[in-house]
């Protein structure tokens, strides 16, 4: 160990600055923590950065999705499977023929940017799991050219070191003297008893080294505490140490060497939207010799994805009336109306209409100037087609019959507008390859009627031909200024069918809206083509939107109602999202089904996200336990979602 520090001690003080760029010299360690190899450190990302990590190592294998939703905050959610350890005690029931399987939460938060003294951060591992991998930890982080140092302390599953010391916190209060032992068989619930406390804490430290722009090696002070029910083997070794290779910055893989027990290997995914967002780049229209410099304004526009449906004029101004669904921020809107007005000679003030479909958006005229104007151009109702094909990935994690379920979907996105607001959209998928074939294991329980816990029956239909995701009608009309509606019939998803109407108030200067939809829906059969079953409910909510802007910008949305199974009850969501699309957030929902009905969980949670990635974007939603309470229909989109497109970000 004196020579590892001899050698990075001449590496420290030899070497020029290469930590300005966190992203690029900071990873995940095994958890989906930015940190070491199992230890954390007090780095983040960029807000709106995203990650996967993938890990296999010995017992466990772990996936963990990481998201910032602010540059000081991190939180990640993580699927596990531990090898040797079964299921359950049952031999007798298949599902206990399988290694363990857990999920849990961790989150990190700034305390301190790095300055004079070190970065300092607070974290909780494992925060509503089975307390498997509970853990917390303080630690700071300092940088001194290519050699980032991190040393803290932790508590939990943390707590393994053989130099651990007395718990500090005890000195400030005796409930932090005692740590529940063991773990609960359903996660699901807080444990606040647990956080930061025990008769010991134990020190961790280690550092990392960019040996260049692609390599970093690491090396730290283990203090995973590793006897017990997880089953690793007792360290030959306090240090565990390791090196990874990025290649463009966002794919990195790692080989690592864990206590002189093992080798394990790992591979990350990870995503600054902020960094790799560029400029729009505005698309130049070609023109003819005799083309008037409203027609080049109307040609150098929808160019640009925006299409135009009206114009009128005053001595002063004009007026554009304009459509769109492309782009996902004003200021790409205002800088191509800019683009434009400049290249097509437009010398007079522009003010515009901005409508989705005939939902009225951002005005920044009124009726008045409407009426003392001169009509230039009115565009005549057309139908046109849109369509578009790719491959996706769906995955399926939590499967009781295995660690990790997937597929490689061929998928056609089609539109038919056959009036400005009227659509009709298809969703088709076929599937190249999955490994659903052998989810044969039923639910848990299917109270209080059985909406999604069957959605294996759904997945094994996967390989049978070409499936319809979605096929549906929409109207969209705004009656009133600021009172919106929208009618949509068809196959609305891949398990239920129906017809179904949105309100929304949405005054676009306002932080706040409200409404409510109603929907008559059939489960359809699990073929997903035409066919239903027996099941149909009536399902709706009333809704509340609150958009906040102050120091700490979020979004939140409370309603209540009747879900999919017939249960009534009320689901919060908090959200953060950017101006580049990108979205974040976690819902809750509590509903007349009693804990003790629902089983392990206790309540209907999750995460959701929606990220771009080389030019799309993933739409994911993801909770631990697919249970029936609490259960909604997977709307394509809502009022709110259209409307918000015209609603600044405070990015």
């Amino acid at each position: 160990m004196r020579n590892y520090l001899l050698i990075f001690s001449i590496f420290i003080f030899t070497s020029e600055d290469l930590y300005s760029d966190s992203f690029k010299y900071n990873s995940f360690n095994n958890h989906g923590v930015i940190g070491l190899i199992n230890m954390p450190s007090a780095r983040f990302y960029n807000e709106a950065s995203h990650g996967i990590t993938i890990y296999d190592g010995t017992p466990d294998q772990k996936i963990t999705m990481t998201s910032f939703p602010y540059d000081w905050m991190e939180a990640s959610f993580f699927y596990t499977n531990i090898q040797g350890k079964p299921y359950c005690g049952q031999s007798f029931d298949p599902v206990c023929q399988q290694d363990y399987k857990d999920k849990g939460f961790n989150f990190k938060f700034r305390l301190k940017e790095e300055g004079l003294w070190p970065a300092i951060a607070v974290g909780i591992n494992d925060i509503a799991g089975t307390g498997l991998y509970s853990s917390e930890y303080i630690v700071g982080s300092y940088g001194i050219n290519r050699t980032d140092f991190h040393f803290g302390v932790g508590w939990g599953a943390l707590n393994g070191s053989s130099n651990s010391f007395k718990n500090p916190l005890g000195h400030l209060f005796d409930g932090f003297n005692n740590r529940p032992s063991g773990f609960e068989e359903k996660g699901g619930q807080f444990q606040p008893d647990r956080y930061f406390s025990g008769k010991t804490a134990s020190p961790f430290f280690g550092l990392s080294h960019a040996i260049n722009e692609n390599l970093l090696f690491k090396l730290e002070y283990d203090s995973t505490f590793t006897p017990g029910r997880i089953g690793y083997e007792i360290p030959k070794e306090d240090f565990s140490y390791g090196i990874e290779y990025s290649f463009r910055d966002n794919f990195t893989v790692g080989f690592l060497s864990e206590r002189g027990n093992h080798t394990s290997l790992k591979f990350i995914y990870k995503n600054d939207p902020k960094k790799l967002k560029s400029n729009y780049k505005y698309k130049k229209a070609e023109f003819k010799d005799d083309d008037s410099k409203y027609a080049k304004l109307i040609k150098s526009i929808e160019a640009n994805g925006i299409g135009v449906n009206k114009i009128i004029e005053t001595p002063k101004a004009i007026g554009l009336e304009l459509t769109q669904f492309t782009h996902p921020n004003l200021d790409i809107v205002e800088e191509i109306i800019r683009s434009a007005s400049y290249e097509a000679g437009v010398g007079k003030t522009v003010k515009k209409n901005l409508r989705v479909a005939s939902l009225q958006g951002v005005s920044e005229y009124n009726k008045e100037f409407e009426n003392n104007s001169l009509l230039i151009y009115q565009r005549k109702s057309k139908r046109s087609f849109n369509t578009k094909t790719n491959f996706t990935f769906r995955p399926y994690l939590a499967s009781r019959e295995d660690f990790f379920k997937g597929a490689l979907l061929l998928e056609n996105n089609s539109e038919l507008i056959i009036k400005d607001n009227f659509f009709f959209s298809t969703n088709l998928k076929y599937s190249i390859a999955d490994n659903f074939e052998d989810l044969t294991l039923p639910p848990v329980n299917t109270y209080p009627a059985q909406v999604r816990s069957d959605v294996k029956d759904y997945l094994r239909s996967f390989g049978d031909g070409i499936f319809i995701g979605r096929a549906q009608f929409d109207y969209h009309i705004t009656p009133k200024k600021n009172h919106h509606l929208m009618v949509s019939a068809g196959i609305l998803e891949e398990m239920f069918s129906g017809i179904g109407f949105e309100y929304l108030y949405f005054k676009q200067d306002s932080n706040y809206a409200f409404g409510f939809e109603i929907f008559d829906v059939t489960k359809r059969d699990y073929e997903m083509r035409f066919g239903t079953l027996e099941y149909k409910n009536v399902t709706g909510s009333a809704n509340f939107y609150y958009r906040n802007y102050d120091i700490i910008p979020f979004d939140a949305k409370v309603s209540y109602g009747e879900y999919l199974a017939g249960d009534e009850g009320v689901t919060f969501e908090l959200s953060r999202s950017f101006l580049n699309g990108t979205k974040f957030g976690v819902f809750a929902s509590f509903t007349d089904v009693s804990s003790e009905q629902f089983g392990e969980g206790t309540f209907d949670k999750g995460i959701f996200f929606n990220i771009p990635v080389y030019g799309n974007f993933i739409n994911y939603s993801w909770r631990p336990l697919t249970k029936d309470p609490g259960a909604k229909l997977n709307r394509k989109h809502t009022l709110h979602d259209l409307l918000i497109k015209f609603k600044p970000y405070n990015y």
